[in-house]
């Protein structure tokens, strides 16, 4: 190892500039400095998906607008890897990227935010809530249809200062960003995860580097936390077998029990987003990748099975 930290002399980091991306790219530095004594600068960048804040994701282009730019970056040699939360990162990435490695997950729940409400069941008929997660959006109306819910783009901050400023009578955020910054006492309370099934990969972090960037990606494969990225990789799987973008409903979460990986996920009608949502859970005993895609794909075959054809038609 040392040798192989010795032949990798500085590194840059290509990341956003929310103040939550820059703290995920600041924790990343500070950990492969302190394990590897590498020498890691940060490279600031603004992306599309940080610019274009008036309209839904899925409209304009997903989730993917959040990392082209840096993607970019690393093509062009200027950074040498790239700092994601898992949730933002497309499911395929292009030709000549790889996700090197996967660090443990924060809480992976849906945090409810609000200045009057202490929860969902408080909130009065036809209360308006923000959110721009296609997945909030059905799990919500699937237990209240009689709320208005409302778009709610921007950093967090920003959203917070929407609701802040009264334009909301709640809002639903990650818990994972919100702990990170320091901002816990803005939740009142988290959804559990059989209330609202988090996004694919939600609370974990993504590094994604060039695919022939070989000694980088052996150096970061020591960094991986196995459980993570293993529950991870089984729920990217979901998507990925069901063709999965930023315009479909779907959740997918996976937790450990003992050596058995127990997978929940859950689709939505984004056209009619009041339509039932089909749900199906699956587990295994899962070793290795190969394993968690499995069981992945095992699960979206029972999303199929249970009619997930004409859901997907409406997402597309």
């Amino acid at each position: 190892m040392r040798a192989m930290s010795a032949a990798i002399a500085s590194l840059t980091i290509a990341t956003r500039e929310s103040r939550l991306a820059l703290w995920q790219a600041e924790h990343v530095r500070d950990a492969l400095s302190a394990r590897f004594g590498i020498a890691v600068s940060l490279l600031g960048m603004t992306t599309k998906g940080d610019q274009i804040l008036d309209r839904a994701l899925s409209k304009v282009g997903g989730k993917g607008l959040f990392v082209k730019e840096l993607e970019t970056a690393l093509e062009e040699g200027r950074a040498q890897l790239a700092v994601h939360s898992l949730k933002d990162v497309p499911m395929d990435l292009p030709a000549g990227f790889s996700l090197a490695a996967v660090w443990e997950r924060e809480d992976p729940r849906d945090a409810f935010v609000s200045n009057r409400y202490a929860n969902l069941a408080e909130l009065p008929q036809g209360a308006v809530v923000g959110t721009s997660s296609l997945r909030r959006v059905v799990q919500l109306l699937g237990r209240r249809p009689d709320l208005r819910i409302e778009p709610l783009r921007g950093n967090l901050d920003t959203r917070l200062r929407k609701l802040d400023e009264g334009g909301f009578d709640a809002i639903v955020l990650a818990a994972a960003g919100l702990k990170r910054l320091g901002l816990a006492s803005r939740i009142r309370c988290c959804f559990g995860t059989d209330e609202m099934i988090p996004a694919a990969g939600q609370g974990a972090l993504g590094i994604e580097v060039r695919e022939d960037a070989t000694a980088l990606r052996e150096l970061l494969a020591r960094t991986i936390h196995t459980p993570t990225f293993l529950a991870a990789h089984a729920e990217r799987a979901v998507s990925r077998s069901l063709g999965g973008s930023c315009s479909m409903p779907l959740a997918a979460h996976a937790v450990w029990d003992g050596a058995t990986l127990r997978l929940d996920a859950a689709l939505g009608d984004a056209e009619t987003p009041s339509r039932p949502l089909l749900h199906t859970r699956v587990a295994a005993a899962v070793t290795d990748e190969a394993g968690a895609r499995a069981l992945g794909t095992e699960a979206a075959e029972r999303l199929r099975a249970a009619g997930a054809g004409s859901y997907l038609a409406a997402a597309g």
